[in-house]
């Protein structure tokens, strides 16, 4: 029988990460040592009170049965937490669980979009901002962050007719993977420009509570006139290490949460209620461990950018995420050709920028998932590789 596969289907490739793990996986046959900064996934521990509330709800037989909507104990525990967390005066109606922030990226043009209408993504951006709205037949418009703009969009250089076609823009702070915050100042340009043309914002708020130097994580929805033209996404992956649990909040404005949950309902019967448990142990339990996980990625980003920068790679420091955003050594142009030679000289694994869109060639993006003493060896372990001295060339 020959099978045939639809054109979305044929377009979408495995990718970069496929061909990292197959290299791994060789390099590991070897016994080579490997130091895995590819995937964000963080190696610290949920809280023992969010694994306890797992482990009590999975016991009871009477939780395995659909969910179908959110917990009024979950609603609850999301409004007084995003009260406390970012001074938000939220209804239960302007509150919506998602089965992970990626879901509900890949599902929103759904409600928003009809085929053709026009969707806002950063370049370079994380790859389901651009593919969610592909998915439902719309059309990505990329609007480039460049290191000289301190990777915040240029609004007034969007074309007008595109603003005008455009039904929602994704934006993203702390970014993942430019690494970098936004001032509030470009979030008050935002929303006059959002209420100009009448686009929606979408801002993916996942790294809110992983942000270095003294800076401050903050809701877009805290701001004057957010609630009207947009909504938020948080995640409890990053902040509370809840990420194979998969549970997330979009919040904001009340039209576009009604309509997409009416929408998800048509796919989705909620999320797994030990799950929910769970992230009402996350959501009212205490938030000091947060901060000092934050901390530790911080000493981390310095350990690891720092001691780059010690032996001949200038690389900056991120200003949140956990994450690392590093323009290629000098001499290196092809960020993919890099990424497989510095594997397999120094077992370092990184991503490379071009995954992101075409603006993040000539970078490679490193994910802050060992403790500060693996980081130390890693560095070293490139630096003995003498890759930083022998350009594309000779790699």
């Amino acid at each position: 029988m020959q099978l045939h596969f639809s054109k979305k289907a044929m377009s979408l490739e495995e990718g970069i990460f496929a061909a990292l793990n197959a290299k791994k996986n060789e390099l590991e046959a070897r016994g080579m040592t490997i130091y895995n900064l590819s995937v964000g996934t963080p190696d610290f521990e949920p809280a023992q009170h969010i694994i306890d509330a797992v482990s009590e709800a999975a016991k009871k037989p009477e939780n395995y049965k659909y969910a179908l909507v959110e917990l009024p104990e979950l609603l609850e525990a999301a409004q007084g937490f995003f009260r406390r967390r970012f001074g938000l005066a939220l209804d239960q109606s302007e509150i919506m669980a998602l089965y992970g922030s990626q879901e509900g990226m890949a599902h929103l043009a759904w409600a928003l979009c009809d085929p053709g209408d026009v969707v806002l993504v950063p370049n370079p951006g994380y790859p389901i901002f651009r593919i969610g709205p592909q998915l439902c037949d719309a059309q990505v418009w990329e609007y480039p962050l460049l290191s000289q703009n301190g990777y915040l969009p240029r609004l007034e250089e969007i074309p007008e007719d595109i603003a005008r076609r455009a039904r929602f823009m994704v934006i993203n702070y702390p970014g993942n993977p430019v690494c970098k915050a936004a001032p509030e100042s470009f979030y008050r340009e935002l929303i006059a420009f959002a209420k100009k043309y009448e686009i929606v914002i979408l801002h993916d708020n996942a790294y809110a509570d992983l942000v270095f130097g003294g800076r401050k994580g903050i809701s877009f929805l805290s701001l004057e006139g957010a609630m009207d033209v947009g909504i938020e996404f948080y995640s409890l992956s990053k902040t509370f290490n809840y990420t194979g649990a998969r549970a997330s909040f979009a919040i904001g404005n009340r039209e576009i949460i009604q309509k997409f949950k009416a929408l998800r309902t048509q796919f989705d019967y909620g999320t797994f209620l030990p799950v929910q448990y769970g992230a009402i142990a996350a959501l009212t339990g205490p938030f000091d461990g947060v901060i000092r996980q934050c901390r530790e990625y911080e000493v981390r980003n310095h350990t690891l950018c720092q001691g780059l920068r010690e032996i001949g790679w200038d690389v900056p420091d991120s200003e949140g995420t956990m994450f690392v955003w590093a323009p290629l050594p000098k001499g290196w142009t092809d960020s993919e050709r890099f990424c497989m030679d510095l594997m397999e000289r120094s077992g370092v694994i990184c991503v490379p920028g071009s995954s992101f869109g075409s603006l993040g060639e000539g970078y490679v993006r490193m994910a802050l998932v060992l403790p500060p003493q693996k980081l130390k060896e890693a560095v070293e372990s490139i630096r003995r590789s003498g890759i930083l001295n022998d350009g594309e060339s000779t790699g």
